[in-house]
């Protein structure tokens, strides 16, 4: 986690990495109805994460759905092993 900071700081690159946040919900066409995708799609939820599976459903076409008692925003690096095992059995679902 320190890494990932010091990158940031050190890089002065924390605002423009933000900015990404700042443009999608500021985007009027992030908030207009979408068709829904037909590509498999897969869901991990952690704790600390905001995901409502029947407005992911309208959108998305999930085939793979996964809800974590531990871990957070940043899985890949907090619970790697849950994140792998995870997406290991997504992608197995797809050969």
């Amino acid at each position: 986690m320190l890494t990932d900071v010091s990158i940031y700081w050190f890089t002065a690159t924390a605002g423009s990495s933000a900015h990404t946040y700042y443009e999608r919900f500021n985007d009027a066409a992030m908030w207009a109805p979408k068709s829904r995708g037909q590509v498999p799609t897969a869901v991990a939820v952690f704790p600390t994460d905001f995901s409502i599976r029947p407005l992911a459903d309208q959108t998305h076409n999930i085939t793979h759905w996964t809800e974590f008692d531990r871990g957070g925003h940043f899985a890949a690096l907090e619970t790697p092993n849950l994140l792998t095992t995870d997406l290991r059995a997504f992608f197995h679902t797809l050969t």
